[in-house]
């Protein structure tokens, strides 16, 4: 396996390809926005230069692989003799459906099909494929470059070749790849989005403060940040689609969404993507300044 194709360069789908391109694969990072692309590249030689920085990596290692991306605005165009894969679009089911449709198309028959979904069924993805033993999941945590965490999630007709193909690969990547089964949330997130969840309702009910919730898990629990600021680091309109997801999927209303959530991604306050969310970032990414007031 030599060559792989990314789709989508926002956050997660820049992390992947950088992380494939350090290991040595030839990648074609694909977005319909050549803005998204430009940005998505940026961020990856960013990424490289603190490496550099760091004394991680060097600065031949950053050209390198910088020099193994190659960037495309039309699936069809990237697509051509890959060996996988990996989608990492908005979570968002119906594009992720339409782009899955688009690559059964025009993916040569051997190809595997990954996507990075953090909670969307790879059952009901693969469905809409003619090649069901050849879609996966593959769930990077972010920051790619630097997490080791890869849940590989088995659709209901994902072969056992497929898997271990996957598994090894990520182990290639220097990951360290679970097995997992396909239901709503997988692991992570079934564990992680209820605990989110429950902090943002402890705050909704006026039990403490964001700063407060936060130390508490940080402190007591030792966690390396409050659920409040990881909520605010992940995106608050993610969060809340997940859980959307794990609803939908289970119909346990332990898994309804905080209505303070969902007013917050109304309001249009994301977290760190847009400034705004418990924490107020306009000046510092570091959650110093409490933003939320009820």
């Amino acid at each position: 396996m030599k060559n792989i194709a990314v789709i989508g360069a926002g956050t997660m789908g820049n992390g992947i390809a950088h992380t494939f391109a350090q290991s040595g694969y030839s990648v074609r990072l694909i977005d319909i926005s050549e803005k998204s692309l430009d940005k998505g590249m940026a961020t990856i030689a960013a990424n490289l230069d603190r490496m550099v920085a760091k004394g991680t990596i060097t600065e031949q290692d950053k050209a390198n692989t910088i020099g193994n991306i190659i960037t495309y605005t039309d699936i069809k165009d990237g697509v051509v003799n890959v060996d996988l894969v990996v989608e990492a679009a908005t979570e968002n089911v119906e594009l992720k459906l339409n782009i899955f449709r688009q690559l059964n198309e025009a993916c040569d028959e051997k190809t595997i099909l990954a996507t990075n979904t953090s909670s969307i069924s790879i059952t009901q993805i693969a469905a809409v494929t003619t090649r069901q033993d050849k879609v996966i999941g593959m769930h990077f945590m972010n920051p790619v470059p630097i997490m080791k965490l890869v849940e590989i999630i088995r659709g209901y007709n994902t072969s056992d070749e497929v898997t271990k193909t996957i598994m090894e690969l990520s182990e290639k990547l220097g990951k360290v790849p679970v097995e997992v089964n396909d239901y709503p949330g997988f692991v992570a997130n079934r564990i992680l989005m209820p605990m989110i969840n429950e902090a943002i309702e402890t705050l909704y009910n006026g039990v403490a403060g964001v700063y407060e919730i936060d130390t508490v898990m940080k402190l007591g629990m030792a966690h390396p940040m409050g659920p409040l600021q990881l909520a605010d680091f992940i995106g608050l309109d993610v969060c809340l689609s997940i859980l959307h997801v794990m609803y939908d999927g289970f119909k346990n209303p332990k898994y309804a969404p905080c209505p303070l959530l969902v007013n917050m991604v109304r309001a249009g306050k994301l977290g760190v993507k847009s400034g705004e969310g418990f924490y107020d970032y306009s000046e510092s990414k570091k959650a110093e300044k409490v933003a939320y007031k009820k």
